[in-house]
């Protein structure tokens, strides 16, 4: 079973026999951020509350959403059916796009699952997933952090980042850009962007980090129960909480900062609490 698949099923499984809420709105930064980090994801909010992020600058997603009747259509829509488009494997067109309002809606009914059962996931200690990276160290990066560029080679580690992007291909001060995974191998350390999950990338990737003692999966729309993903080796699932749901919609829209209104979470295998750790929390 694909990791989105597997996500679904849990959430199914989580929401059985309760109600499940439905979509509310979607909030999209303006198209004037799309070149800022302000401007790389959207909020899906259902009626409870809950937010969901996903990343929109894959494939022009930012501006077709915004034209698109598919994000007009979402309103009032039964929130796991639309998870479940997730779940569907990526396609052009329209496809992606629903593929896209699907991953921010399982995000959200993540955060449904949680709130219900008074879980809230502890503050990251770091901005690197706990990597801690040392001299010595072969760090794999996957996708291309740049603010966390300095975090890594300032500590002597030796850096090799895998990007989708031939344009990024290259040797750097201090680290290196390649597009072949499999250089992931010989990393005993992997930091990764949750876009892995959106692009269906994370499977594959994944079957290079066996030799890895440590994978961090991070990124504000790593908002899901992390069960599926510790199943599959990831160690730490770091990801974006929302404290203030209005400050955090009004900030979106304006393609401003909103961390003010979210702070960063880190969920580590080790240390989860049981239900969440192997499917989903107990409830409180």
């Amino acid at each position: 079973m694909r990791f989105a698949e597997e996500l679904i099923d849990l959430l199914a499984r989580a929401l059985a026999g309760r109600p499940v809420p439905r979509v509310r709105a979607l909030h999209l930064p303006p198209p004037s951020a799309a070149a800022s980090r302000a401007g790389e994801f959207c909020a899906l909010e259902l009626d409870d509350g809950a937010l969901g992020l996903s990343y929109v600058l894959l494939d022009n997603a930012l501006v077709r959403l915004g034209t698109s009747a598919h994000a007009l259509d979402i309103v009032g829509m039964d929130a796991l059916q639309l998870a479940r488009e997730f779940a569907v494997p990526p396609a052009a067109g329209d496809g992606d796009l629903r593929r896209t309002l699907g991953f921010a809606a399982a995000n959200a009914l993540s955060r449904t699952v949680m709130d219900r059962a008074g879980y809230a996931p502890p503050r990251a200690p770091d901005s690197i997933g706990g990597i801690e990276p040392q001299p010595g160290d072969h760090i794999g990066m996957i996708g291309l952090f740049s603010p966390l560029l300095k975090q890594v080679t300032a500590a002597g580690a030796r850096l090799t980042v895998i990007e989708l992007n031939p344009e990024y291909a290259g040797h750097y001060d201090g680290y290196r850009v390649s597009l072949d995974a499999a250089e992931l191998e010989a990393c005993n350390k992997v930091l990764s962007t949750s876009t892995v999950l959106l692009n269906d990338t994370l499977e594959r990737m994944l079957a290079h980090c066996r030799r890895a003692h440590h994978i961090a999966l991070i990124g504000p729309s790593a908002g899901c129960l992390p069960a599926p993903l510790f199943a599959r080796g990831v160690d730490v699932v770091g990801g974006s909480w929302v404290t203030d749901r209005a400050g955090f919609i009004d900030a979106l829209g304006r393609g401003a900062s909103w961390s003010a209104f979210a702070y960063k979470f880190a969920i580590a295998r080790a240390s989860a609490p049981h239900g969440l750790a192997t499917g989903v929390p107990a409830t409180g």
